[in-house]
């Protein structure tokens, strides 16, 4: 889940990726090293073919929940590619963004 935290998400808000725009060969993996572990985590490079949505005048009280991982292969979106970006239409004097992003794990017995 993420959401803006301050007053305006407008200078730098979120986007996301239409996951079945994005091929896997377009997720790269990279380590993500801690002093006592070492996790992975996926970048994404850029293909021509991929669908970006970007969610403009998001309010502190709203959030958007992302699928980061799934681990279901039977054709569904395993992966939601989002970021923020520099907006180039945020207002002079729009104040910096703040957000949080939590991430949690749910496991389902089949």
């Amino acid at each position: 889940m993420w959401r803006s935290i301050g007053t305006s998400a407008e200078r730098f808000p979120l986007a996301a990726a239409d996951g079945r725009s994005v091929p896997l060969a377009d997720y790269v993996a990279v380590d993500m090293v801690y002093a006592d572990r070492t996790g992975e985590i996926y970048h994404n490079t850029y293909s021509a073919g991929q669908r970006w949505f970007y969610f403009a005048d998001m309010r502190p009280g709203e959030a958007m929940l992302l699928k980061c991982f799934d681990s279901a292969t039977d054709g569904r979106t395993r992966y939601t590619a989002h970021t923020g970006f520099a907006n180039p239409r945020a207002a002079p004097g729009t104040p910096p963004r703040r957000s949080i992003e939590v991430r949690t794990i749910l496991s389902f017995a089949g």
